[in-house]
């Protein structure tokens, strides 16, 4: 299953969700999909969609996933990354009106540059974008928190 997540900010995606709509209605995706769309005026025809999830229904649709095609935002793709799911993520563009500016192109880079998710910065190639991420192992995600727990506990020791 594909499951789309689009966050909860105030603006749209409807780039995203037209073209994911296109692929399935032309059966260049073939499974099933599901999107939680947020704040997008757009409706897909071809695939089930909610505005919004409830924490349930999101953890629900994110353990169902084998992939998640999301937008640029840091908490989107940990969500997916940190359950092992293979990420596309699309970063929204000022130009579209889906943000304030450009930021979520250097955040999806940089997890592209980790090796962790599939980068997808022309709407265009998503069809590409979707058999790499079926065929590439990506890196597994590994927390430093304890990491940073333990040397913060090294520095209390030491004063």
């Amino acid at each position: 299953m594909i499951f789309i997540t689009l966050g909860s900010q105030k603006f749209q995606f409807n780039r995203l969700l037209k073209a994911v709509d296109g692929l399935v209605e032309n059966r260049k995706i073939k499974e099933e999909v599901f999107g939680q769309i947020g704040n997008s005026d757009y409706i897909p025809e071809n695939f089930e969609s909610r505005r919004f999830l409830d924490h349930k229904e999101f953890e629900c649709m994110m353990n169902r996933a084998d992939v998640v095609i999301t937008h640029g935002g840091t908490g989107a793709i940990m969500s997916a990354i940190k359950k092992g799911k293979k990420v596309i993520a699309i970063p929204r563009l000022a130009k579209y009106g889906e943000h304030v500016d450009d930021h979520q192109i250097e955040i999806v880079g940089e997890f592209k540059n980790l090796d962790l998710i599939c980068e997808c910065n022309d709407i265009e190639n998503l069809s590409d974008a979707l058999d790499k991420v079926t065929t590439h192992e990506y890196k597994k995600y590994e927390s430093n928190t304890q990491r940073i727990l333990d040397n913060i506990e090294k520095f209390i020791d030491l004063i």
